[in-house]
């Protein structure tokens, strides 16, 4: 199989790397990071990502993971990156996105009809881009059918976890989890950050 990682210009770290050193982890996945063009894509905290494909490629993923970050908000203008996501993600078998990812998933008509969820912080921003989205608030993660979304930064890595299990087993994901001695929180309804945020 084969891991699609979109990167554009500040994008969340840990919305990316988190996920990636779970499913790094799977031998038979291979990942390829794509963006605008080749090359560093700078992060939300400064340090750059290499992008090895660009979006213009005909380059095709089983799974497609799209990350949040201060950068979403640019993003989500990119004609080229809401296009990008649009196609593949119709063709993939998963769709995956992580803290204010799903704005962008939401702007390529991916939620349509579907639930789903995003950072807390930036709840009433990200369910701006889509009414027709049944957006759940206190949610670690939310999978309808082949999308997965998960809340803010760090759930991401729960929610990998969590495709991990869909995918290759419960046994999978928890040597996973194990060996990268991670408490992995296994049940997407707690969420102890919506309240938090008066959610």
């Amino acid at each position: 199989m084969k891991l699609g990682v979109l990167l554009f210009e500040g994008f969340e770290l840990l919305d990316v790397f988190g996920p990636l050193e779970m499913l790094g982890q799977i031998e038979e996945l291979s990942i390829e990071l794509v963006s605008v063009k080749k090359g560093a894509v700078m992060s939300a905290q400064g340090p750059s990502a290499v992008a090895e494909q660009t979006l213009s490629s005909n380059a095709c993923y089983d799974i497609i993971l799209v990350p949040g970050g201060t950068g979403t908000r640019t993003a989500i203008n990119s004609s080229e990156v809401i296009k990008w996501i649009a196609e593949r993600g119709c063709n993939a078998r998963y769709t995956a996105s992580v803290c204010t990812g799903s704005a962008l998933l939401a702007k390529a008509g991916l939620l349509k009809g579907k639930k789903a969820t995003t950072n807390k912080l930036a709840f009433s921003w990200v369910c701006s881009q889509a009414k027709d989205t049944q957006w759940i608030a206190r949610a670690r993660w939310v999978q309808d059918a082949n999308v997965f979304s998960s809340a803010g930064v760090s759930a991401g890595i729960d929610m990998s976890l969590a495709l991990i299990e869909e995918i290759w087993g419960d046994q999978r994901a928890r040597q996973v989890a194990d060996w990268a001695e991670y408490q992995w929180n296994s049940n997407p309804d707690h969420d102890v950050f919506a309240a938090k945020h008066g959610l």
